[in-house]
């Protein structure tokens, strides 16, 4: 048997969706803070399934939730996603932007180094 394969598709109005692909039906478990959700959908669609999670209220929140997607008979991981909002998020792009200013303002400094004319 394969494993199975899980492609998100979109995020939209608290309601976080995937298609997953598998060979049967798959029993699926998604946990927050280690609780299982009970809101989970798993549609027939084409070429496999449709997987709907209705995300709590108190997820949509500041800070960072982490789901894990799992296989509910076997406890194999399929996937997991996060949310981010609120002042760490802010905060964490910052971060992340002036990070990649800086990779970028020293590649173009090696690479104006490699351009210039040799004496």
């Amino acid at each position: 048997m394969t494993h199975p394969t899980l492609t998100p598709t979109l995020f939209k109005n608290g309601i976080w969706r995937a298609h997953l692909q598998a060979e049967t039906e798959p029993q699926i478990d998604v946990l927050y803070l280690g609780q299982a959700l009970d809101d989970v959908r798993v549609e027939k669609a084409e070429n496999g399934w449709e997987l709907s999670v209705h995300v709590p209220p108190a997820a949509i929140s500041d800070g960072v939730h982490c789901f894990v997607i799992k296989d509910s008979q076997s406890s194999e991981k399929i996937g997991e996603f996060t949310i981010i909002a609120g002042t760490p998020a802010a905060e964490d792009l910052r971060a992340e932007v002036a990070l990649l200013r800086a990779e970028l303002d020293m590649l173009k400094r090696s690479f104006r180094r490699s351009q210039a004319p040799s004496d």
